[in-house]
């Protein structure tokens, strides 16, 4: 993965209450208490970041250039964005503020800076 982008993925997440990182070739990314909400993935030979997401099919049918359904995660309300791609951040942002609030729905509700 590129170096930007990483950045600006480890800025968004670990602003996120009790956010770690995981970094490992298997399984790449940002959990919370735990639980993983957010993973880093190359799929042919793109990167890109997967995560949970309300309304992911949506998102995916409306920008298929940005977002796209990732295997075997997808039927699990799982989306993925590509990284390779202009990326609108504050919306990537906000997906992520909202892929921890479902996985750890009981931490308060983080404030992320302008990036």
């Amino acid at each position: 993965m590129s170096a930007e982008p990483l950045v600006q993925l480890r800025r968004i997440c670990l602003a996120l209450p009790e956010t770690s990182e995981v970094d490992g070739s298997a399984e790449a990314g940002f959990r919370v208490r735990d639980k993983i909400f957010a993973m880093r993935h190359r799929v042919a030979e793109r990167d890109s970041v997967w995560f949970k997401a309300e309304h992911g099919e949506r998102l995916v049918h409306a920008a298929p250039g940005q977002y796209f359904n990732p295997p075997y995660v997808d039927r699990h309300g799982w989306i993925g964005a590509w990284l390779d791609v202009e990326q609108d951040w504050d919306e990537l942002a906000a997906l992520l503020v909202a892929a921890h609030q479902m996985t750890a729905p009981e931490l308060t509700e983080p404030v992320i800076g302008p990036g």
